[in-house]
């Protein structure tokens, strides 16, 4: 067993054995906590600190978030790995705020757990190295953000477990607290503005305005005094003055949904904001100087609007500089019983009756579903079933019957089934992904077409666009005689 030692804090004792055993075999020393309190009463005895701790957030007594704190009041460089069954936004935030080196949602990979362990490992002796050398870490990215002191709202449509929602939480945690300009992409009603809005709630500016403008929604005409606001007489009609969203968002946000849709006249004056941190009001003469920061998005692929001159090349390059996708339901199906459960009791609570239950059934049939629509269409077929069915439990009948079939096999993204299993996989530290791929892919193209000529091997040959010999070798060489 190697030098390397990692502590496990968690009340459950079958994380702490599972966990233990994973560790012990793959020969990573390891010590077993069950409260945080343990912990702490060991570092406080001077006690040998570890080379990584992993701690649960939700414990009895003193809980991960306490465990942190302590650590950075001793200014220790041992990194945290946190851990928690509550996969929501703001646990999320809370740990990294706090300087957790990594967030790990339950229930787990083993595999993805120890691949993260390594790499706090890595990190850790980094670190010590950087320190004899007589280097400033001051700069490490994983534990620059401090803590906040205004009151954190919560986002609760920003739910899931899944490993997309997972990547768009710590993007979250880790810009908060940045001026950086920010990109949202996705498709209509996957919560581009519920994502700028978090960015903006667990930032310093959370005290102050967000606003947030839908381009898509504005005449062209009346986007330039939206956005600037105009003098009184500046033009037929503008018989007061107006404040425009810049001035409105002062000291915060102004999140510009739907971007892809300013026309070309305006982008070239919101590029001048954005340089020179001023602007005029529509028939104004002084300047009018803000600090606020800009988020941007589009369902819109914005190269492409470059491409055909229809989006500036220098807007679109300062408007991506960070850029957070927001994935459809479709890339997060394991996501669809918790939202939906969700708007069920907010649905409930608008309409004051009680809210309906999902059987399993029934969650298993909308996750199969489409959801072309994403969170929006969740939500309103959420309203629809409270407001219109009588039983209290759910089954597939009680779906409008637009949204009663569940998605087709053929035109079912396989795709990205495929990348959500690559990107798990190399996330945990798996490599030689086309060794584990290929054998598959060709496993079962090979039995799909011997199925489909009845094992005749001259026409699966065919189908598959191999010669004869070609499908005999290949079906001794993945066993499948």
């Amino acid at each position: 067993m190697n030098d390397e030692h990692v502590w496990v804090i968690d009340d459950d004792r079958s994380i702490r054995w599972v966990l233990e055993k994973a560790f012990k075999q793959a020969d990573i020393h390891v010590t077993c906590f069950e409260t945080a309190d343990d912990a702490l009463d060991m570092i406080r005895s001077n006690a040998l600190l570890p080379d990584a701790i992993i701690s649960d957030i939700h414990m009895p007594g003193s809980n991960g978030l306490a465990l942190l704190k302590q650590l950075s009041q001793q200014e220790t460089e041992t990194p945290v790995l946190v851990m928690t069954a509550f996969s929501d936004l703001d646990s999320t935030v809370s740990a990294m705020e706090g300087g957790a080196f990594e967030y790990i949602p339950k229930p787990f990979d083993v595999d993805d757990v120890i691949a993260k362990t390594r790499r706090a490992f890595h990190s850790h002796r980094q670190k010590r190295e950087n320190a004899h050398a007589n280097l400033n870490g001051g700069d490490n990215d994983q534990n620059s953000y401090g803590s906040t002191e205004h009151t954190q709202g919560r986002s609760h449509t920003l739910l899931g477990d899944s490993a997309a929602m997972q990547t768009v939480f710590k993007s979250i945690s880790r810009l908060a607290q940045s001026k950086t300009t920010v990109l949202i992409n996705g498709e209509p009603g996957t919560g581009k503005e519920l994502i700028a809005k978090a960015l903006h709630t667990h930032s310093p500016r959370c005290a102050k305005p967000f606003q947030t403008l839908n381009l898509a929604a504005i005449p062209q005409d009346l986007m330039e005094s939206e956005l600037f606001g105009h003098e009184k007489g500046a033009f037929v009609g503008a018989l007061d003055t107006k404040i425009g969203r810049f001035e409105q968002a002062d000291g915060g946000t102004l999140f510009l949904n739907e971007i892809g849709d300013m026309p070309s006249a305006l982008q070239s004056r919101l590029l001048s904001v954005l340089t020179k941190g001023e602007f005029y009001r529509i028939g104004g003469h002084t300047p009018i100087q803000v600090d606020v920061r800009v988020l941007a998005s589009s369902h819109l692929n914005l190269l492409v609007l470059v491409e055909d001159n229809r989006f500036r090349e220098d807007l679109y390059h300062h408007l991506n500089v960070i850029r957070i996708e927001a994935p459809p339901l479709r890339e997060r199906k394991e996501d669809i019983p918790v939202l939906m459960e969700y708007f069920l009791e907010k649905a409930a609570s608008e309409l004051g009756v009680t809210p309906k239950k999902m059987p399993i059934a029934f969650k298993r049939h909308i996750t199969d579903l489409p959801w072309a629509g994403n969170m929006q269409e969740l939500k309103s077929t959420a309203h629809w079933l409270t407001a219109m069915t009588t039983e209290q439990e759910l089954d597939a009948s009680h779906l409008p019957s637009e949204r009663a079939t569940p998605i087709n096999e053929s035109t079912d993204l396989w795709e990205t089934s495929f990348k959500n299993w690559a990107t798990r996989l190399l996330a945990s530290g798996e490599s030689d992904l086309l060794g584990k791929a290929v054998p598959s892919m060709e496993r079962i193209l090979i039995q799909c077409a011997l199925n489909q000529t009845d094992d005749k091997k001259q026409d699966a040959a065919k189908l598959l666009g191999w010669g004869r010999n070609t499908l005999t070798r290949k079906i001794k060489e993945l066993g499948l005689d």
